[in-house]
C-alpha cells in the first residue's frame, strides 16, 4: 500500500520527529510504501508532493494540532490519530488502514 502521512505536535520538536520515524519503519516492516511530512514550530519539512498524494492509498494524520494545508487531501481516505498513538502503537495505526 502506498500511505502518505503528516505528524504534527505543537512544539514540532522531538514527538513530531519520533512519530514519523516509527511510522517509516512500521511501514517498511510491513510492506508499505510511505512519505512523512513534518509539522510544527520549525513549518513545514518534507513537504508531501502532490503528485504522492494523489498517488497514495491512504493518509495518515499523527497530529495533536490542525494539519496546515489540509485541503490537499481533500476526497481521500484519511486515518486520524494523536502522535503519542504513532510513537507507541504504529502497527494498530496501520491496522486501521486495511479496514
Amino acid at each position: 500500500m502506498k500511505i502518505v502521512a503528516v505528524t504534527a505536535c505543537p512544539t514540532g520538536i522531538a514527538h513530531t520527529y519520533m512519530a514519523a520515524e516509527q511510522l517509516e519503519k512500521t511501514a517498511r516492516k510491513l510492506g508499505h510504501d510511505i512519505r512523512v511530512e513534518t509539522q510544527g514550530s520549525m513549518g513545514i519539512e518534507n513537504r508531501l508532493a502532490a503528485a504522492d498524494i494523489r498517488s497514495a492509498d491512504a493518509v495518515i494524520f499523527a497530529a495533536d494540532i490542525a494539519v496546515q494545508d489540509g485541503e490537499r487531501f481533500a476526497g481521500m481516505r484519511i486515518v486520524e490519530t494523536s502522535v503519542q498513538e504513532a510513537i507507541k502503537h504504529p502497527e494498530a495505526l496501520f491496522g486501521r488502514l486495511e479496514k
